[in-house]
């Protein structure tokens, strides 16, 4: 059986801005540039990053339990 390949996360896999228990990050996947990066060489695209929409930053869960 063939492992299920992870899907690609989108701007709205993250929760709004305001939502209880959130804060603001940096971007993961551009490291806070905006731009689109190349996982594999870490080059960056005249292209917005699909991950916070060109924002450099995310609102992602904080806390737990």
């Amino acid at each position: 059986m063939q492992p299920i390949p992870p899907r690609q996360r989108t701007p709205e896999d993250d929760p709004a801005p305001g939502a209880p228990a959130t804060g603001e990050d940096v971007c993961p996947e551009c490291h806070g540039t905006g731009k689109k990066t190349d996982p594999d060489t870490g080059a960056q695209f005249d292209a917005p990053c699909p991950r916070c929409d060109g924002a450099g930053r995310i609102i992602e869960g904080i806390g737990g339990g």
